[in-house]
């Protein structure tokens, strides 16, 4: 019979906590924010983990999303930079003339992008994705330095 008995408060248990997290405030705007992360809608993702961590301090995955979240935003962040500055990078590359001053600013551009890259903080939670993309930006402006350095 004890048995039977601790099965039955442990299965309490467990329906008390479903109920707990699913009529609180705070953990279902977490698991709304649990979702956005998981479908790549970062910026979403941590707005409401804020605003869930605002309602209880002591929401465990609202601090976790939003962290994760930050993470992400900054491979996200940079990858958009990157993006945009290769862009420019390009328009001044093909005339295929490049001047001491356009040199300088491809090597201070991709200077600070180096450097950008080496601050993003590597989880393994971040979508493999977004680490490979940031990656090879990375590459490509190391490259670029390298080519405006030598030159």
């Amino acid at each position: 019979m004890p048995a039977k008995s601790s099965l039955i408060i442990a299965l309490s248990a467990i329906v008390i906590m479903i109920i707990y997290f699913t009529t609180h405030p705070s953990y279902q705007i977490s698991l709304e924010a649990k979702y956005y992360y998981e479908i790549g809608d970062y910026e979403e993702a941590n707005r409401l983990a804020k605003k869930a961590f605002e309602i209880d301090r002591y929401n465990k995955m609202a601090a976790t999303i939003m962290t994760q979240s930050q993470y992400a935003l900054g491979y996200v962040h940079y990858i958009d930079d990157a993006k945009n500055y290769i862009k420019q990078l390009q328009s001044m590359l093909q005339d295929g003339n490049i001047d001491q001053a356009e040199r300088a600013k491809i090597r201070t551009i991709a200077e600070i992008m180096v450097a950008s890259y080496k601050k993003l903080t590597p989880s393994v939670v971040i979508d493999k994705e977004l680490i490979k993309q940031a990656k090879a930006y990375h590459d490509k402006f190391e490259s670029l330095y390298e080519k405006a350095a030598r030159k």
